[in-house]
């Protein structure tokens, strides 16, 4: 219940009535409507810095002609000696640049042309005539009392025992007695090509690789012969024989 006071002007007043605890706790409207508004606020600015951050960048601007290049300009079209002198200049850097390249060729074409010499000169250093102190005393296709046949290889005469060895790398695929031919090893090359060496005194060698200048066996006058010498065939794929002369020569070779 309400009781009275007097103020200090003698004025008699109710006391005023006391609030309950929840009401002098509660904020004012003002402050609890104020937040949301400054949340709304912040929002808003932190949007709208993504979105700048966001925009592409605008595209730089096209670098300004400098007063140098006016210049430079206006001296060619000013005096025709100069814009001519820049033309010969021009013409100039171009033809040196043509001369370069055609220099640069012309090495490339040498450097290839000195590799291939290199390669062709340790191709005939692979090939070595099969003996050495001879002379030829019959060819291929001769005919003659001692032969049922033309001749099919190539006669070297030297003395019994003279070192026979592989014309080039290959492999030894037969190498024993066979009867007209005497003694003989057969050599096939890696293209297939047979290389019989025939009427040999002894074989000095198995069944295998062999590399060139290897020994083979010795001169001999074994088989159908009239005298010491070593006959050599060529017989492509192990087919017909042919000239040995020119095969030889093919390698480099000059019996």
């Amino acid at each position: 219940m309400a009781s009275t006071y007097t103020d200090a002007f003698g004025t008699q007043l109710l006391d005023p009535p006391v609030e309950p605890e929840a009401a002098r706790h509660r904020l004012p409207r003002q402050s609890r409507t104020g937040a949301p508004l400054l949340g709304v606020t912040a929002m808003t600015a932190a949007l709208g810095a993504t979105a700048l951050a966001a925009a592409p960048a605008q595209a730089a601007a096209p670098a300004p002609v400098t007063a140098a290049d006016e210049a430079s300009d206006g001296l060619l079209a000013a005096d025709p000696g100069l814009a001519l002198a820049a033309r010969i200049q021009q013409q100039a850097d171009g033809q040196r640049t043509a001369a370069d390249e055609t220099a640069r060729l012309a090495a490339a074409q040498e450097a290839e042309a000195k590799r291939a010499a290199q390669q062709a000169e340790a191709e005939r250093a692979a090939h070595t005539l099969p003996v050495a102190g001879y002379q030829l005393t019959a060819h291929f296709a001769q005919s003659g009392a001692h032969w049922a046949h033309l001749h099919t290889g190539l006669d070297f005469a030297a003395r019994t025992g003279t070192p026979v060895v592989a014309v080039a790398g290959g492999t030894v695929t037969s190498a024993g007695w066979s009867g007209p031919y005497g003694y003989r090893v057969i050599q096939t090359l890696p293209d297939g090509t047979e290389l019989w060496y025939c009427h040999l005194s002894r074989i000095a060698t198995a069944a295998g690789p062999v590399a060139p200048g290897t020994l083979l066996g010795a001169v001999g006058a074994t088989g159908n012969v009239t005298g010491p010498h070593l006959h050599l065939e060529v017989r492509p794929g192990g087919g017909a024989p042919i000239d040995p002369l020119p095969w030889l020569e093919q390698l480099g070779l000059q019996p």
